[in-house]
């Protein structure tokens, strides 16, 4: 072979004749392979093909923030309305293969935060109009669609929550280059009143608007505000919204539970088909977004008592709950004599050995809040209001603590009394049993408070065995009830606030 070899390089005849040999096999090895290959590669072509086929393509394109803040310069006195509109985007793109696609989905309005009031009554302030393309929409549940001097829309100068605009609302396309869009343009308008308005200033609306292709999940705070809050039976559903207009409240905007029994109860800690006692707490209000709840019955002992209740106190006969007496806590505000909340026992205790007793999912739950713990120099002769506004309003000391877990303020005892008895003071609770017969908070032993007695550095509020207000020296031993703000994003599930039936939540 090899000779054979050499005698081709050598012969140039030979060698030519060996390049053109090898030339022509390989061609038609190549023309065979492509012919058995080719139904292969057209499958192949094909599928690369289809690939580049194009999907639906369906987004949402925001808007401008909304954000009402009310100034001399944005309302001025005599000028014209001020008016603040976004609109929000659906858009759906359908795909190259059957040009067409349908779609659907959600549009909400919340409004996070509200310090607008109504000035006079029954004069609107703030106006939202809602438009979907050129069509104006005029219902939405939960609130009143009117025309207010020459503005048509719904009145929300006091309004907070979450609203729903649109429902599983559809959405078509036949094209593959050009989207089908549908507009949401909202407007706020503050209506620029003949009287004055300067009670306003300063005050504000925060909003903003969803959309999603799935429902959102209603929260806690949304369902209460939107689903049990009725203004024309307050008195019946035992819930009342706390705004300028409310004789004798707090007129902070908050949602707060009053009377004897309202339903309020809500399960915390327990999954369980039966909620255990021992895990119902109840809904004092709604606060800016969160729920703030109290435990329905005291402490246990088991949290580092200093006592029971039976043994330090004795049956006073006015106990409304389900404890025995010897299982009843007995709690030092602070064994050291000192009224100072942020280095007291009780706080120590409620975010330490309490909180660590609940399951990290359900502390999760707890919000980290910035409680006004600097209690107040005032007796027990001032009403829920005076109360409120020397301990956590406008005339609060305004000392700050960031924790979960605290107690019930004095102000918090007294909104929840019947909404006639606002107007009293807390001594004379003292005199009438009725009154604390009336507040679902007040469950009949003595129980502290959060509110130090400011005039000494050593003295704190309590609740007294009959539902009147005192203070005492911190180091004794009374019950106590975890307070606490679920956070804004934990949502409803079911229940209806009965103690049988207790709110459900996620």
């Amino acid at each position: 072979m090899k000779n054979i070899i050499n005698r081709i390089k050598n012969d140039k005849v030979l060698f030519f004749l060996s390049i053109l040999i090898i030339g022509v096999f390989l061609v038609l090895v190549i023309r065979i392979t492509y012919s058995y290959l080719a139904a292969y590669i057209n499958e192949a072509r094909e599928n690369v093909s289809l690939s580049s086929d194009t999907v639906d393509e369906f987004k949402f394109i925001e808007g401008d923030k909304l954000d009402l803040n009310v100034t001399p310069t944005t309302l001025p006195e005599g000028g014209g309305n001020y008016s603040q509109s976004t609109t929000y985007k659906a858009s759906l793109l359908a795909n190259s293969t059957n040009n067409s696609a349908e779609e659907s989905y959600y549009v909400y309005f919340n409004i996070t935060e509200n310090t607008l009031q109504y000035i006079e009554e029954g004069s609107p302030e703030v106006i939202l109009s809602v438009f979907q393309g050129e069509t104006e929409i005029t219902n939405i549940d939960g609130l009143t669609y009117g025309t207010y001097n020459g503005v048509a829309g719904f009145d929300i100068t006091t309004i907070t929550g979450l609203y729903t605009i649109a429902s599983d609302y559809a959405i078509t396309s036949n094209s593959s280059e050009n989207a089908t869009i549908q507009d949401w343009t909202f407007t706020l308008t503050y209506l620029n009143q003949s009287y004055d308005q300067s009670a306003n200033y300063g005050n504000k609306m925060n909003v903003e608007i969803i959309m999603s292709k799935e429902a959102r999940e209603v929260t806690l705070a949304d369902y209460i505000i939107n689903d049990v809050y009725d203004e024309a039976n307050e008195e019946i559903t035992g819930l009342y919204y706390h705004d300028a207009d409310l004789a004798n409240s707090a007129a902070d905007n908050s949602y707060r539970y009053a009377g004897a029994n309202p339903n309020n109860y809500v399960c915390f800690g327990s999954d369980a088909a039966t909620c255990p006692s021992d895990n119902l707490y109840r809904i004092i209000g709604v606060f800016a977004g969160e729920v703030k709840v109290i435990k329905a019955d005291y402490l246990s002992t088991e949290y580092g008592a200093i006592d029971n209740y039976e043994n330090s106190v004795g049956d006073t006969g006015t106990y409304k709950g389900n404890m025995n007496l010897s299982d009843i806590g007995v709690y030092a505000w602070d064994s050291g004599i000192s009224n100072i909340w942020s280095t007291s026992d009780i706080k120590n205790t409620l975010n330490t050995t309490y909180l660590s007793s609940l399951s990290e999912t359900w502390q999760d739950k707890i919000a980290t809040h910035t409680w006004k713990v600097g209690g107040m120099s005032t007796d027990n002769s001032y009403t829920a209001k005076q109360y409120y506004d020397v301990e956590v309003g406008n005339s609060s000391s305004s000392t700050p603590d960031s924790m979960k877990i605290g107690l019930m303020y004095v102000s918090d005892y007294g909104f929840s009394s019947d909404y006639n008895d606002w107007a009293i003071a807390l001594l004379d609770y003292f005199y009438d049993s009725s009154y604390s017969g009336n507040n679902w908070l007040y469950i009949g032993n003595v129980e502290w408070t959060i509110s130090p007695y400011s005039s000494d550095s050593n003295s704190v509020f309590y609740v007294g065995y009959s539902g009147f207000l005192s203070s005492s020296s911190a180091n004794y031993g009374w019950a106590a009830r975890p307070v606490f703000y679920l956070k804004s994003n934990v949502t409803y599930v079911s229940g209806d606030g009965t103690q049988s039936n207790p709110f459900r939540i996620n």
